[in-house]
């Protein structure tokens, strides 16, 4: 055999074995992706992470790999906790989730669950903008458009007390019309384009989802917060008031139907609090 012909076998075979190693890499990765999914399923989320990690070491090309790392390393992120560990786990996994999105920018999935580690940590700025790519891909997305609405309540509602609580004002949700006329300017001024955006979205949310009862109740909050912005005239704030306890008795009576829907069974059967058929 020449030179040349035992460099060509010797090429073949060499490919040969590449191709085998990769393949033995790729079920394995599948293999502890799988273990993954049930550890997942478990709750066993720090196990479930590390069977996800070694799926994408051994095949970073795994489809989904990624998305559950991420997935499992959000539900890792304890809301409202602000400690550099818990900071840190919320960056490890919106960082992975970005990799998910720069090979597939309207993944919905993925713009979701950032605008969702955002919100646990309280960073609600960050958390209405990625809510508001999730309405970009899918503009009828209700829950998308209620939780832009329930940011801009909160974020309203801490400013009304850090305006009314030094002032001596209990917040009594009707206009505050006994706080000082400058305390209900200064409220007025930061929270008019978060009420206005507010009931924008809420409104929004009830359009695509006519039974969305939290958004309702949200809709009775909000009015209730442009009742401070309106202060200047008492009608306005009047108005507001009504439409906030207008909103209320539409969500109760939503929300109760939602409820007896939820217990009809198959056919109309109704199921009690029992679990019994009438």
């Amino acid at each position: 055999m020449n030179g040349t012909a035992r460099n060509t076998v010797f090429a073949a075979a060499l490919a040969g074995m590449v191709l085998s190693m990769s393949g033995c890499r790729q079920l394995q990765a599948r293999d502890q992706l799988n273990k993954g999914v049930d550890a997942y399923k478990g709750a066993r989320y720090e196990e479930a992470i590390g069977h996800f990690q070694k799926a994408t070491q051994l095949d970073p090309s795994l489809p989904m790999a990624k998305s559950y790392l991420a997935t499992a390393l959000a539900q890792n992120v304890v809301p409202g906790l602000d400690t550099p560990d818990n900071l840190k786990t919320a960056q490890q996994a919106i960082s992975i989730f970005q990799e998910v999105l720069d090979k597939n920018p309207t993944d919905v999935n993925s713009l979701k669950q950032i605008a969702g580690i955002y919100f646990s940590v309280k960073k609600f700025d960050d958390a209405k903008t990625w809510q508001k790519k999730v309405l970009a891909v899918d503009p009828k997305d209700a829950e998308a458009a209620y939780t832009v609405g329930v940011i801009d309540w909160t974020q309203a509602h801490q400013h009304a007390l850090q305006e009314l609580v030094p002032a001596g004002i209990n917040d009594d949700g009707e206009g505050n019309v006994k706080a000082p006329k400058k305390v209900l300017q200064a409220v007025s001024e930061e929270n008019a384009a978060l009420v206005a955006e507010g009931l924008q979205y809420l409104n929004q949310a009830i359009a695509d989802r006519a039974n969305y009862d939290d958004a309702m109740t949200y809709l009775n909050l909000m009015y209730r917060r442009k009742a401070d912005v309106d202060y200047a005239n008492p009608n306005d704030v009047k108005a507001d008031v009504a439409q906030a306890k207008e909103w209320t008795q539409k969500a109760m009576g939503t929300r109760k139907e939602n409820e007896e829907k939820k217990n009809k069974g198959p056919g109309g059967i109704t199921i009690d609090s029992s679990g019994n058929m009438k």
